[in-house]
């Protein structure tokens, strides 16, 4: 559905879907942020897609709606067709589920997206709700029958184990997933490793890992524990579809750019890395996503989660 675009992005299948995104999405949450304009934020969406950046990632949360809404108006004049569009939603309930959708479509202006996915799988009741009866599972059905979306995944960044739950249940429900979110960066090798416990799986069932949090929200470089472009060139080397990075100025396009056009870093380099940021890995203290609650949208704003399900009700004493 996009049109070709000569670039230095290079392209990457999506998984068994047969898609073909770019090895880098620009990260729908720092393009939202305060510190950057409206009409800034356009630009650098639009100068991503022109430079070939055309996977772009949002979520009906991120600052209360704005990032959908700038990335919305970006995408006008020919630029959705060039874009492989994603959003996340938030609900873990039907009802809840099919409204987040049905405002994020609104949003972005577009009456489907490429890919939707359930976000922040970061419990294991989140895993349950989502496949109760009249979980939010049936309204991501829907969606996908109805033609919103064409694919779906989901998303989290706290636990390997959460993932893999996430992957058991889908098996016994008989639902299959198109992609998966997670974390890849220099220091999650070491600890609660999505790259060595959740990536090989993904790949063995041919659905599309995309990578996210590189750079640990930023910490990696701001404690001078590794280069940004190393840390974007290492997750890059992993085995995954796309590469999610937070792009909230000029200077950061710049540097994803730089990175996606670079050679896959060479086997003997990564392990020098994974040696340099063994020792700041140990206890988790600088993947903050994981061992805090810093980065949980849906424990700051619970109401996110949306209304019952009947095994929420199941759990209710007896009247």
């Amino acid at each position: 559905m996009r049109s070709s675009n000569p670039s230095q992005v290079p392209q990457r299948t999506l998984g068994s879907t047969g898609e073909s995104v770019s090895c880098i999405a620009l990260g729908g949450s720092h393009i939202g942020s305060d510190k950057v304009s409206d009409l800034e934020a356009i630009r650098l969406i639009q100068q991503a897609v022109d430079s070939g950046i055309t996977f772009l990632d949002n979520s009906w949360d991120y600052h209360n709606g704005r990032s959908e809404s700038l990335m919305g108006r970006a995408l006008a004049d020919g630029y959705r067709s060039r874009a492989f569009l994603m959003t996340k939603f938030d609900g873990r309930d039907k009802a809840s589920a099919a409204r987040q959708i049905d405002e994020s479509l609104r949003r972005l202006r577009v009456d489907n997206v490429d890919l939707l996915q359930f976000h922040e799988v970061i419990r294991f009741d989140d895993i349950d709700r989502f496949f109760a009866p009249g979980g939010a599972v049936e309204a991501l059905r829907e969606a996908q029958e109805s033609g919103k979306t064409r694919y779906v995944g989901f998303t989290g960044h706290k636990d390997p184990h959460l993932h893999l739950y996430m992957l058991e249940v889908a098996d016994r429900e008989g639902f299959r997933f198109d992609t998966v979110q997670m974390p890849l960066n220099v220091l999650d090798a070491h600890y609660r490793s999505f790259e060595q416990m959740v990536l090989p799986e993904l790949n063995r069932r041919g659905i599309a890992p995309i990578g996210m949090k590189s750079l640990a929200g930023g910490v990696i470089v701001k404690q001078g524990i590794a280069p940004a472009e190393d840390c974007l060139r290492y997750s890059l080397s992993l085995p995954i579809a796309a590469l999610v990075t937070g792009i909230d100025g000029q200077d950061k396009l710049e540097q994803a750019l730089r990175a996606a056009s670079q050679p896959v870093l060479p086997a003997a380099e990564r392990d020098r890395l994974l040696q340099s940021t063994r020792d700041a890995a140990t206890r988790g203290q600088f993947e903050l996503f994981k061992t805090t609650s810093v980065f949980d949208a849906t424990a700051k704003n619970p109401d996110y989660l949306g209304g019952t399900t009947e095994y929420e009700q199941a759990l209710a004493p007896a009247s």
